[in-house]
């Protein structure tokens, strides 16, 4: 068993409509998938990808109304990186950044690569990084009908980092549990902290990565709005997930079990240090429901949730995503 990378990344929004605008008309990411929390079908979770919300693509975010501020602090899934195909698309978009009055830092190298990082309206925690010498996983395509330069955009998820405390139980369960092997480090942009170690798994690359940071001078992180909720790995497909399902259960570790998400299927469990961590299917894919042509412009519910439609819909607040 082998874990083929990042399969997607999902986080917390208090306001869908403002959300919709800055991933869609500023990120120019496609809305491959607008439908409802399945835990809490009162609220909204948008999925943004690549042209076709390829595996390893989506960024997405559950609608918590009432979310408070985050307080950053370890134990947390403490970045998000999006791909683009060069060091030259990083130019462009240090300027489009900028067009849009985005808080960012302009283009700074993080161990070996170019990125650049910034802040979605909420404060969440995001990065630009360079595939210009990548190597391993390929990323998708961007949206054909993208409000940024085709050329220079978005072609999905690169390394999630994690900040913790005490890193041993998570390396532990990146090497030991799950297929990830250190390949690198580099040094933290925070004086006195020590380097951040760099786990790799499947092809490698940028889009099967992760980044752990070691913190001593952070308290641990109260999540709200612009937080991240979990980061899920790629799985071949459910038999394999089931043979995940048995190593946690021979190692201990308490986990969902299978969990049928319809556009995919996924297993939950938490590494030592609280982080939630998921493992998610490549299929069946966003075009199960929905024709390719027409991703995100319906709320789409699950076959298990139909017949629910009318209330459901009537708890949402509209949110239009016509093109």
């Amino acid at each position: 068993m082998q874990l083929k990378g990042i399969h997607h990344v999902s986080a917390i929004t208090a306001n869908a409509k403002n959300n919709y605008h800055f991933y869609t008309e500023i990120l120019g990411m496609r809305l491959v998938k607008k439908t409802v929390n399945q835990d809490d079908t009162s609220v909204y979770h948008l999925f943004y990808a690549d042209e076709v919300g390829n595996p390893g693509t989506d960024l997405t975010f559950f609608e918590i109304p009432n979310a408070g501020t985050t307080y950053l602090g370890i134990s947390s899934i403490s970045g998000t990186s999006l791909r683009v195909p060069t060091n030259q698309a990083l130019e462009y978009w240090n300027k489009r950044l900028d067009q849009y009055n985005v808080d960012h830092d302009g283009i700074t190298m993080e161990g070996k690569r170019q990125v650049i990082h910034f802040r979605d309206p909420e404060k969440q925690r995001l990065t630009l990084v360079s595939d210009e010498d990548n190597k391993g996983v390929a990323g998708g395509r961007p949206w054909s009908k993208s409000s940024a330069s085709i050329e220079h955009g978005i072609t999905g998820l690169g390394p999630s980092k994690l900040t913790v405390e005490n890193p041993t139980p998570t390396i532990q369960v990146l090497t030991e549990v799950l297929t990830f092997k250190q390949v690198d480090r580099y040094p933290s942009s925070i004086k006195g902290q020590e380097d951040i170690m760099v786990f790799s798994t499947g092809e490698g690359g940028t889009g099967a990565e992760v980044h752990l940071e070691v913190r001593n001078d952070l308290p641990r992180e109260r999540p709200g709005r612009g937080s991240v909720h979990h980061v899920a790995f790629r799985v071949e497909n459910k038999d394999e997930l089931a043979k995940w399902r048995e190593r946690l259960q021979a190692e201990r570790i308490p986990n969902s079990g299978l969990v049928d998400r319809f556009y995919f299927q996924s297993l939950y469990f938490r590494e030592p240090n609280g982080i939630l961590f998921e493992l998610a299917t490549d299929g069946p894919g966003f075009a199960t429901d929905e024709e390719v042509e027409h991703l995100g412009e319906s709320l789409a519910l699950p076959p298990f949730f139909e017949d629910q439609r009318k209330e459901i819909e009537a708890k949402l607040k509209p949110l239009d995503t016509k093109r």
